[in-house]
């Protein structure tokens, strides 16, 4: 039988709450948990957004590439036309008295003739922007529609020219190419003047010249390099060029055309800048085109550096590193982001990149 002062005794035991050491032990454990949980949290939203950047530096990537694959693989494509004879009322070359078929300023406003030069199928300028092979380009091409044109100073560009894939009716004020199997004229006025003798008959293809470049700034932010294209077309009944964006977050651009030099099989012997003397030699076939295009993230990171020296055509660390891609002095170094001194997140040097090349063969390559 109990006696009132061991009851008092279990009241008292049974009323006992945590003592300080229980509850300090217990509330060190709760924070370890809860910052365990907080840098599991925040390390998987790091790693989700890290792959999120990098996805959408391949989907511009992928998007950049099929736009001027398509086009390239393209090039000297002339409707009907089975052999490269030449095209008649095509221009003889560029910078010379304007060809008629496109002899107005809005037409030549790229460059005298670059237009109406299809014989030219493939050009590209070398670490710089010119556009016309003869340096004629005039103001308006950089002011077209509200755009003015900003590239990077050190990026190659890369003309294509040739028929589109899809005939087209006959429109005035549109440069086109009407062809049959033997014979291919340049027309402007939607009437084609080769005579249809059956079996043989005649095609309407409008004319592709898409000069692409990249831009400094894009649409969708300022300081934001894009890839852009200047695209003949028409306007109001009138020949003339638009620039289009193609897509944005396209830092750099370089191209190396695969050549054949003479030996007539149709496969590149090597690679060689757009410049090379090779180029310039008749029997030299270029029978393919590499494309490099360095991919940069809109936004930068936090807590991110890039720390990788980039080494792609003829950017080559042997000629030194730098973080400026808009100076001609530049031109042929590898490429450091980490090296640009903006502090801060404006800096360069807190953005992603991707480095991406594809070689695309050309289907319309004429062997004598």
């Amino acid at each position: 039988m109990s006696t009132p002062a061991h009851k008092n005794f279990d009241v008292a035991c049974r009323q006992r709450g945590l003592s300080l050491i229980e509850l300090m032990v217990a509330l060190v454990i709760s924070a370890v948990l809860v910052l365990g949980a907080g840098q599991v949290y925040v390390g998987s939203r790091n790693s989700y957004n890290q792959n999120e950047t990098v996805s959408r530096l391949q989907e511009t990537a992928r998007y950049a590439l099929s736009v001027i694959e398509t086009d390239v693989r393209m090039a000297n494509y002339w409707g009907l036309m089975q052999n490269s004879p030449p095209i008649s009322g095509a221009a003889t070359g560029q910078g010379l008295p304007w060809a008629a078929v496109a002899n107005t300023a809005a037409a030549n406003l790229c460059g005298d003739n670059f237009a109406a030069d299809v014989t030219t199928f493939l050009q590209a300028d070398n670490n710089t922007y010119q556009l016309s092979l003869n340096n004629s380009k005039q103001p308006g091409c950089d002011t077209l529609n509200g755009w003015t044109t900003a590239p990077v100073g050190t990026a190659d560009t890369l003309t294509v020219r040739h028929a589109s894939v899809l005939p087209a009716g006959g429109a005035n004020g549109t440069l086109q190419l009407c062809s049959t199997q033997s014979a291919a004229t340049l027309i402007s006025t939607g009437v084609c003047p080769l005579p249809v003798v059956l079996p043989l008959v005649q095609q309407i293809n409008n004319v592709i010249v898409d000069a692409y470049y990249v831009s400094q700034n894009s649409a969708q932010q300022n300081g934001l390099p894009s890839l852009h294209r200047k695209a003949l077309t028409s306007i109001g009944g009138a020949i003339t060029w638009q620039d289009q964006e193609i897509v944005a977050g396209v830092e750099d651009m370089q191209v190396e055309f695969g050549v054949d030099p003479g030996t007539n099989t149709g496969t590149a012997q090597r690679y060689v800048s757009p410049n090379d003397p090779i180029l310039a030699v008749p029997s030299t076939q270029v029978v393919a085109v590499r494309v490099w295009l360095m991919v940069r993230s809109d936004t930068p990171e936090s807590g991110f550096i890039d720390g990788i020296t980039y080494v792609y055509a003829d950017r080559a660390a042997a000629n030194g590193v730098t973080y400026d891609l808009n100076t001609a002095a530049n031109a042929t170094m590898a490429y450091l982001p980490q090296l640009d001194p903006a502090a801060g997140l404006g800096g360069r040097a807190h953005c992603r990149r991707l480095l991406v090349s594809r070689t695309i063969q050309i289907r319309n390559t004429y062997r004598n």
